[in-house]
């Protein structure tokens, strides 16, 4: 399992949340998400600690804790929900050409 931790200042880095999270226990890996158009950082990260304890005790320090000027959002990260892909448009179906549609010519 993963820490969520959110409403982090844009200039924190990888080495920040190390050492942060390592006063509860062993850091076994930090993401820090970015943007993919901008490559900016996006606020928030996950950290994996050594044990399910290590996480919770770091959960109850920092979770409201002030950090570099900001209240961090600290809990149990949830699994990512799979969005449906599309086009990116919505809607669809029906006939694309717009404008009237023509019945065809009745002949008795």
């Amino acid at each position: 399992m993963s820490i969520y931790v959110g409403n982090l200042s844009y200039k924190v880095t990888q080495e920040d949340l190390e050492q942060t999270f390592a006063e509860y226990g062993t850091v076994k890996r930090v993401q820090l998400p970015t943007d993919r158009e901008t490559g900016r950082f996006r606020g928030f990260a996950f950290v994996e600690m050594g044990t399910d304890a290590e996480e919770d005790a770091a959960i109850e320090a920092l979770d409201g804790a002030e950090w570099m000027g900001r209240d961090l959002k600290v809990n149990k990260a949830k699994p990512r929900e799979e969005r449906p892909r599309s086009g990116g448009w919505g809607g669809g179906g029906g006939d694309r050409r717009g404008g009237v549609a023509i019945k065809p010519l009745q002949t008795e």
